[in-house]
This record gives structure tokens, C-alpha cells and sequence, in this order.
């Protein structure tokens, strides 16, 4: 694209060079410059293929990191490496991205000899988590000062990986500022394959699974042998990855955060989701699983159903996807309650409901939660 060009289309973008550049903006410019990132890709892909979706859904996530962590001094290792172009975008190589992908251009993977800031070579896959790990215990042994942070950003696929487990376990024993971000948005450059990825997805979207969970719940409930906080653990469950890590190393020191409570907001709540966990990283690896969607390419038709049980008397949501991004949902907060009604409209759900007949007045259950249907 030509300079002049850039600058009219993308005033923003066209003057970060660097993150500090970034860092200087004021936080209410994030969302025009993730806006301005992510139209960059689209015009600069549709003339010069590269792998597109893992990087669109790594476009606020890289804003954050970039804004929140001092990058290069603190270091990011991308897994996959597709997940990079936003970060080259933003880390002095705009001008160049067109030869991205092709001889003497610059490659479609991180690469050390193209910019301190990326890290390590890695395209596929699962290596991440072992290498941010190296980079962090090298760290500790110099006695950086001030502290360096490393950030491993793996994708849902990529988590699957024997590799992977092998880095979180070695991590499990390490006392390291690493931060390992699960980036769970089913943004891969292809479809997950491995018998992990399609036994949790299988169990997941199981109708026999999801009836259990629905009727136990509904049995601990009427016998009020369950709080309301227990209800959603039942309907969640434990068939996602983060659960299965959470349970398997957060008993060796692993600090483990599940699913981002910014499901569906703006690069604003991420920012602050990163700050806290900057803050988080005392000499023990933090895992933070992000299921992050941004407006602009929100999920609006999430696999569902949405039947009335006449013997509760309740209109029912099911779809372990939907559970899984309200799950983690406070109702009682302004913020909250408003994600909550939107994601209704967004996803179709308000319109079933509506015409399945229901009334104001009418109990609705999503999730294990209650709440009365008021227009």
C-alpha cells in the first residue's frame, strides 16, 4: 500500500512504528486502532494470501499485550506463528507486509532475524509453552532487573498437543514470570484434528451429555442440594481443556484463570484483564484462557436449543458454547446485565423465545441461571 494511502485510510496505524508508539495513545483510541489493524488485513490478504483467521482472532489480544507488557524487553512467543500479523503490523514492518509470504519478503512465521521483537521461529505447533518457559528460568537465572515477563500465546489447537502438556509440566516445577494465554477462540487455520480435540468436542456437544447435566442440575435444585454457584459448575462441567488443566496443575502452583469475563466486550476489558494479570505474576506461571470475541465479528448464530419444560414450568437455553461464554457472567454488575441482553438478541435466542409463546413473566433458564422475561 502506498505511504499516502496508509496514512488516509489508517491515520492511527500509520504512526505506530513501534509499540511504544502504542503505548503513548490513550486507552480510548485502542478500539479505532484494532478497527484500522484488522481492515488492514482484510484489504492487504485479498490481494496477497496468508493465512487469515488465526490472526483476525488474535487482533485485540495483540493490542493488549503489546499496550500492557514493555515488548521487546518483556518477550511474546506466538503458537502458531499465523497469529502473528498483527503483531508485525505493529511492530515496525506495516510498510513491508505486502511482501509477506514471498522471496526476500518477510516471513509468514515470527522470525528472530527479521525483528527483535519476535522471539522465536515457530510456525506449527504446541512448542510455545516449552520455549517461553526457557526464555523465562533464563531470566531468572540472570536476575534480570527489572523483571523480564514472558507471554506463550497458544492457540485452542495448538493446546492439544503432546508438546504442550510437556511445557506445562515442566512449568508446573518452575518458578518463572510466565503467562500462558489459551487463545480459545476457534480462529485455527483449519479445522482441529488430534483424539483430544474430537473426544472434548464430541463430549461437549453430546446430546446424552447435555441432558445429563440439565437433569442433575434440575434434581440437585428442586432438593436445594446445590447454591446458585454450584449450579453453573454442573452445567459447565469439566469437558474443556482449561478445566481439564486447571484441575491437573493448579494443585502444583500453576495460577489458572478460565474463560475471560470480557467474552464479547471491547479491547478496553481485555486491557484491564491483561493488567490484572501482569499483576498476578510473582515467580509462578499464570494460565488465562481468553474467549475473546470482538464486536465487529461476534458469533451471532452459536449452536443451541430453546424448548419449554412444562414439568418446571421454565423455557429452556442448552448449548455448551452459549454456557460456556455466560458462565462467567456477573448479572448483578451494569456491565454484565447488558453483555447478558445483547448476547440474547445477537444470538437469535430472544426471537425463539418469542416464538415459543413466551410471556412477561415467563421463567427462562440458560445456564443453571433464572431470571424472569420482562420486554
Amino acid at each position: 500500500m502506498e505511504n499516502e494511502t496508509v496514512k488516509a485510510d489508517y491515520p492511527l496505524l500509520s504512526g505506530i512504528d513501534s509499540p511504544a508508539d502504542l503505548r503513548r495513545l490513550p486507552v480510548d483510541e485502542l478500539p479505532k486502532v484494532c478497527a484500522e489493524l484488522r481492515s488492514f488485513l482484510i484489504n492487504s490478504l485479498a490481494s496477497h494470501p496468508g493465512h487469515f483467521a488465526s490472526s483476525m482472532g488474535a487482533v485485540e489480544l495483540t493490542v493488549a499485550l503489546h499496550y500492557v507488557f514493555n515488548t521487546p524487553y518483556d518477550r511474546i512467543v506466538w503458537d502458531v506463528g499465523h497469529q502473528a500479523y498483527g503483531h508485525k503490523l505493529l511492530t515496525g514492518r506495516r510498510d513491508r507486509f505486502e511482501t509477506n509470504r514471498t522471496l526476500g519478503g518477510l516471513s509468514g512465521f515470527p522470525n528472530p532475524k527479521e525483528s527483535e521483537y519476535d522471539t522465536f521461529t515457530a510456525g506449527h505447533a504446541s512448542n510455545s509453552i516449552s520455549a517461553a518457559l526457557g526464555m523465562a528460568v533464563a531470566s531468572s537465572l540472570r536476575k534480570d532487573v527489572p523483571p523480564r515477563h514472558v507471554v506463550a500465546v497458544i492457540g485452542d489447537a495448538s493446546i492439544s498437543g503432546g508438546l504442550a502438556f510437556e511445557g506445562l509440566n515442566n512449568a508446573a516445577n518452575s518458578n518463572s514470570n510466565l503467562l500462558i494465554i489459551l487463545n480459545d477462540n476457534d480462529m485455527s487455520i483449519d479445522r482441529p484434528v488430534g483424539s483430544l480435540n474430537t473426544y472434548l468436542a464430541h463430549l461437549t456437544a453430546s446430546k446424552a451429555y447435555n441432558n445429563l447435566r440439565y437433569r442433575f442440575s434440575r434434581f440437585l435444585r428442586r432438593h436445594k442440594l446445590v447454591t446458585d454457584s454450584g449450579k453453573g459448575m454442573i452445567m459447565v462441567g469439566r469437558s474443556d481443556p482449561i478445566g481439564r488443566i486447571k484441575e491437573e496443575f493448579e494443585p502444583k502452583g500453576i495460577k489458572v484463570f478460565p474463560i475471560s469475563a470480557v467474552s464479547g466486550q471491547g479491547i478496553r476489558e481485555l486491557l484491564y484483564t491483561v493488567s490484572g494479570l501482569l499483576a498476578n505474576m510473582d515467580d509462578k506461571p499464570v494460565i488465562f484462557e481468553q474467549e475473546f470475541f470482538p464486536e465487529s465479528i461476534r458469533i451471532t448464530e452459536e449452536p443451541h436449543t430453546v424448548f419449554y419444560d412444562e414439568e418446571e414450568e421454565v423455557y429452556v437455553v442448552e448449548g455448551p458454547r452459549i454456557e460456556k461464554m455466560l458462565g462467567y457472567t456477573n448479572l448483578e454488575s451494569e456491565r454484565g446485565f447488558t453483555f447478558f441482553q445483547n448476547f440474547l438478541k445477537d444470538t437469535g435466542i430472544l426471537k425463539e423465545l418469542e416464538d415459543l409463546g413466551i410471556q412477561e413473566g415467563d421463567t427462562v433458564q440458560i445456564y443453571g441461571l433464572s431470571f424472569d422475561y420482562y420486554k
